[in-house]
């Protein structure tokens, strides 16, 4: 089958990879569709072919630029006028189209309407609320997502809590197939990456990935001071890049006279930086308000490291292991006493932090691979070409 896959921005280029080439190795002929790589990007295709198809010219600019204001607006004005008048090529030229994200609805509609009836249409929804609702931009960004999705012949959802909210929109329960999202893994540090990450000193927590108002960093930082102040000893990393003003929660860390405790790598970082963070940590803390799935937890699930999550999405549906035992210490979403509560034995017991790092790995195991993704994805696209003949 040939397969054109479509993330205009390589919003989630390490399942991009993953799925490609599982697909690939299942005898499909993919092409990944994507704008020009970055130095951050760790997308390295094997077996299946990448076309760096969009945002030319603000890609080109953004050495120049930055990505600020004056980045961002010629980035929307490139993209809208490409899906409008844009060559479509190859991506019209296969027997099915997989959008992993749409990255601007009042332009993505032109797109869509473009290759409607020429290649079957499939879409992965990620987030059943488009960028997670944070903020002015996510709100203009997402206006008319909804629009777009009853422009498909089929949706993926990584599970039942997207499917149910799927749903709630009064989306065709036919249209929605659910694919699980397995674990992936980061490219590896070499010894000089692994270097430039400090060795701690103290337990240490780590947050890792974009920073955004979803991802309950404030909530971390609460609990973290609650205890400090309590006496416990411990280390806070922090690795990545801020969406957020995340000063007054620094400077609450310094007020607590806890600035030597905070570990600061702020930025959109490579892969194997990440990679060195998640080695040298001994727990990792998803705080999220909300969320379907996370990357970042499946990135990181190998790793063999305690973890402290929020009772939500994917996190709610994570299966026991034999014994009926949780691998993640889940508290309430939004309850920065509740998430105190539950990093207090992990950062006092390197015992209870070893058996917790255990069944982390033990669920990783657990939560299938990409060749069984690739063998489903592929029954999806069949379907969907189904639904395209019949309409």
């Amino acid at each position: 089958m040939r397969v054109a896959m479509v993330d205009p921005s390589l919003f989630t280029g390490r399942y991009d990879d993953s799925l490609c080439a599982a697909l690939a190795g299942e005898g499909h002929d993919v092409i990944l569709f994507g704008r020009r790589m970055r130095a951050t990007d760790a997308v390295k295709p094997q077996s299946y072919a990448y076309s760096a198809r969009f945002f030319g010219l603000s890609e080109r600019l953004r050495a120049f630029t930055g990505e600020g204001r004056a980045f961002r607006a010629v980035k929307a004005a490139e993209y809208s006028l490409d899906c409008m008048i844009g060559p479509l090529g190859r991506i019209a030229s296969v027997d099915a189209v997989h959008v992993q994200w749409l990255p601007f609805a009042a332009a993505d509609r032109h797109m869509l309407s473009r290759l409607q009836g020429r290649a079957a249409l499939i879409h992965t929804v990620h987030n059943a609320t488009p960028y997670h609702g944070d903020g002015k931009m996510a709100a203009m960004q997402g206006r008319g997502y909804r629009a777009l999705l009853d422009q498909f012949d089929a949706l993926i959802a990584h599970g039942e809590p997207t499917r149910d909210a799927l749903i709630r929109q009064s989306i065709d329960p036919a249209l929605i197939h659910v694919v699980p999202h397995p674990p992936m893994r980061l490219a590896q540090a070499d010894a000089a990456m692994l270097d430039t990450v400090p060795d701690p000193v103290l337990p240490r927590i780590l947050f890792f990935g974009t920073i955004r108002p979803y991802k309950g960093f404030d909530l971390l930082i609460d609990a973290c001071i609650a205890l400090w102040n309590a006496g416990h000893r411990f280390e806070l990393a922090v690795a990545g890049k801020p969406f957020m003003d995340i000063g007054p929660l620094l400077d609450a860390v310094e007020q607590a006279g806890r600035k030597n405790d905070l570990v600061l790598d702020l930025g959109f970082l490579k892969e194997e930086r990440l990679d060195a963070h998640l080695r040298k940590a001994d727990i990792i803390a998803f705080p999220y308000r909300h969320i379907d799935s996370s990357g970042a937890f499946l990135s990181a699930l190998h790793y063999g490291k305690a973890m402290v999550a929020s009772n939500a999405g994917m996190f709610r549906g994570l299966p026991a292991d034999a014994d009926g035992e949780q691998a993640v210490s889940l508290v309430e979403a939004g309850n920065a006493h509740a998430l105190a509560d539950a990093l207090l034995p992990l950062i006092t017991s390197g015992a209870v932090r070893q058996q917790a790092g255990m069944r982390a790995k033990g669920l990783a195991s657990r939560l299938g691979d990409w060749e069984d993704v690739a063998v489903r994805t592929a029954k999806v696209y069949e379907a969907a070409i189904r639904r395209k003949s019949e309409r």
